[in-house]
């Protein structure tokens, strides 16, 4: 396996993380209830992450602020354009393999 200097796992898992962001943004048709029931996160579990980073580090994020990064655009804005009501197959399954923190 190739050594990577702590500057490049930095650099490429960034580059990832950028990739996934902008994938996400364009599968609008991909609601944050079928990631959840998918994959156990969604966008906002993103931004939550995204904001817990930060605020490590000293910068502090409002909830907000971290999911206009993530949604590259106001949350409230990306509900009323993209967000459809969940079936209740979606509820079921979500509340069937909720994790604790949601």
């Amino acid at each position: 396996m190739t050594e990577l200097t702590d500057e490049q796992r930095r650099d490429f898992e960034a580059a990832a993380f950028r990739r996934l962001v902008e994938h996400l943004r364009q599968r609008t048709d991909v609601q944050n209830i079928d990631l959840m029931n998918l994959a156990g996160f969604c966008r906002n579990c993103l931004s939550n992450w995204y904001r817990e980073a930060a605020e490590a580090q000293g910068v502090p994020l409002s909830k907000d602020e971290s999911r206009e990064i993530i949604y590259g655009m106001p949350y409230a804005e990306w509900q009323a354009k993209y967000q459809r009501e969940a079936t209740p197959e979606q509820l079921a399954a979500f509340e069937q393999n909720r994790p604790r923190d949601h």
